[in-house]
């Protein structure tokens, strides 16, 4: 049948890489302590800890905590070291900085660990569009990873990616 449709993707040796596969699963929850200071600025030690003290710390049991401050204040580091403390029983993982700055350290460790023996000498294409919030930062991770073994990187799907690096013969 000459007019047969082929289609040459599923028979190259191209392999795609998802993000989204090593997606931790879990709550993730903000904890803002602007509220906890004076008029939104000013720490003051006694009423600071009186809200340390006073909050509910049961209600981030096993979700990824982003700690951060909201408001233009000067906060102390001690400060932060002090909630984290106390979300360390209950949190599975708590960062200083925003939503994106967990996710990348959630990332980080995943990928750093990532066995890239699949890819070697390989052509790897790195899934572009993801329904969970991938970072950024995830993305250069992981063509840092990928490029180590890899016969070439490429960048969204396989209908129309974007070269990235190629491994000189």
């Amino acid at each position: 049948m000459e007019d047969e449709i082929i289609n040459r993707v599923a028979q190259s040796k191209l392999i795609t890489f998802n993000l989204e596969d090593y997606y931790p699963e879990g709550e993730r929850k903000v904890l803002d302590i602007a509220d906890w200071l004076y008029e939104g600025f000013i720490l003051r030690e006694k009423e600071f800890r009186a809200h340390v003290e006073a909050h509910d710390w049961t209600a981030y049991q096993d979700a990824y905590v982003a700690l951060q401050c909201s408001s233009d204040a000067i906060v102390p580091g001690w400060a932060f070291m002090l909630v984290a403390s106390k979300l360390q029983p209950y949190a599975k993982k708590v960062v200083q900085g925003s939503l994106q700055d967990l996710e990348t350290a959630l990332y980080q460790p995943i990928l750093e660990q990532l066995d890239v023996t699949e890819f070697t000498d390989k052509p790897v294409i790195i899934k572009g569009c993801s329904h969970k919030p991938v970072p950024e930062n995830a993305y250069l991770m992981a063509v840092a990873r990928i490029q180590e073994v890899a016969k070439s990187v490429m960048y969204g799907e396989a209908c129309s990616s974007v070269p990235l690096f190629k491994r000189k013969k």
